[in-house]
């Protein structure tokens, strides 16, 4: 990576560039908490170069993609037509515009979670879901690398996260990670219900790609805890938010 890019990575996450194992696994989740109301106007707020926007459009739903970076947006918009250019905490459409909104690893970055999360429940209609993908904290790694002595150190970093909240966040200033508390705070005073409130893990595509068999036992073994208390160590919370 160049270094502008690594700033990006840094402020923005890095989105899905190639559709593997892992993004159709989390595909079906949506899909599954989703039902019906993929047949409505969905919109997938944080929608990066639109590689769920476009697999969405192909099951038959009439997807909007908000992007708040605006090489993305280009980007995206060669897979679709319906791109828009915004920010979170400031979305560009009218109340109860949509049935569903996914935010997939998007509300850590923004500049104010709470306020893009009041957004989200402000345009969706009442029986609505969000699907809401999110760091969690208890994740042994922290994903998206950390600053040390002043620059910015990309990758995998170990225990980060199990540092008291201060100590993390100025090792990882550009990015936020919740626990099950934090999230429940975000939604307080909402009209909503919660669905569905998980962990869950990757499907660690990389390490399969690298080590074969090893990692595909390695990555059952990890999607297995996902159904015992061992869960609270996954990688995202995977929570379905309902207005009400």
């Amino acid at each position: 990576m160049t270094e502008r890019d690594l700033d990006k990575a840094a402020l923005r996450g890095e989105p899905s560039y190639v559709w593997r194992a892992g993004q159709t696994r989390r595909l079906e989740m949506i899909t599954g908490a989703a039902g019906e109301r993929l047949q409505g106007r969905v919109l997938e707020n944080g929608c990066g170069v639109g590689m769920y926007v476009q697999q969405l459009e192909q099951l038959g739903a009439k997807v909007t993609g908000l992007e708040f970076d605006p090489e993305r947006c280009r980007e995206a918009a060669a897979r679709s037509s319906r791109i828009v250019n915004g920010a979170g905490e400031s979305l560009p459409f009218p109340a109860g515009s949509f049935s569903l909104i996914l935010s997939h690893e998007v509300i850590e970055h923004v500049r104010d979670d709470a306020l893009a999360v009041r957004e989200m429940v402000r345009v969706l209609q009442p029986g609505g879901r969000i699907v809401l993908f999110c760091p969690n904290r208890g994740y042994p790694f922290e994903t998206h690398g950390i600053y040390w002595r002043g620059r910015y150190c990309f990758g995998n970093i170990p225990l980060v996260n199990y540092l008291p909240r201060p100590w993390r966040d100025r090792l990882v200033p550009h990015v936020r990670v919740y626990t099950r508390r934090d999230l429940q705070r975000l939604f307080a005073g909402l009209p909503v219900r919660f669905v569905t409130q998980t962990i869950i893990f990757g499907a660690y595509d990389n390490l399969i790609n690298r080590f074969g068999r090893t990692g595909k036992v390695l990555r059952a073994f990890l999607q297995f805890l996902e159904r015992t208390p061992l869960k609270i160590t996954g990688l995202s919370h995977l929570w379905v938010i309902e207005k009400g």
